[in-house]
């Protein structure tokens, strides 16, 4: 076995001892809620946040409302945002990048954590998987790459 093959700690574990819980969500079990930040979409835990302790939380989000103006430039105060999309497409602009980025149907986007970015379009039909690390965290809005805030 190679150096990086060699595990980080002696296992394998018994279930009490596990580094997280055991967590299964069916589409069934949790329902949607429209407790968010964005009033055109609503939000279903994945249960992540409980079972890593807060290290790492996840979202279903989907669409409910046609999208009727960019997020505005923000960050989020995290170490690794990922964004998973099942359906449609959502288009970003991230500060230091000069064309906007389009993840459709199938694609995965890594945010880069804690970097500048605003929301310019997405399908109306939207669907994502949205997983931050950690799960709580706070969006501080800023002054978009131009000068200007929200809209920009």
């Amino acid at each position: 076995m190679s150096p990086e093959q060699q595990p980080r700690y002696p296992g394998p574990l018994p279930l009490a001892e596990a580094l997280t819980a055991l967590n299964l969500a069916e589409a069934s079990d949790a329902a949607f809620t429209r407790d968010g930040p964005r009033a055109d979409v609503e939000y279903r835990d994945l249960g992540l946040a409980a079972a890593t302790n807060g290290k790492i939380g996840a979202k279903h989000i989907r669409a409910i409302a046609p999208f009727s103006r960019e997020t505005g430039w923000h960050w989020h105060d995290m170490t690794g945002h990922f964004v998973f999309v099942l359906k449609g497409w959502l288009t970003f602009r991230f500060a230091g990048v000069v064309e906007p980025v389009t993840v459709r149907a199938g694609g995965c986007l890594s945010q880069p954590a804690g970097v500048a970015h605003n929301v310019v379009g997405r399908a109306d039909d939207l669907e994502i998987i949205e997983i931050n690390m950690p799960a709580s965290y706070g969006t501080v809005e800023v002054a978009g790459p131009d000068g200007g805030g929200h809209g920009s």
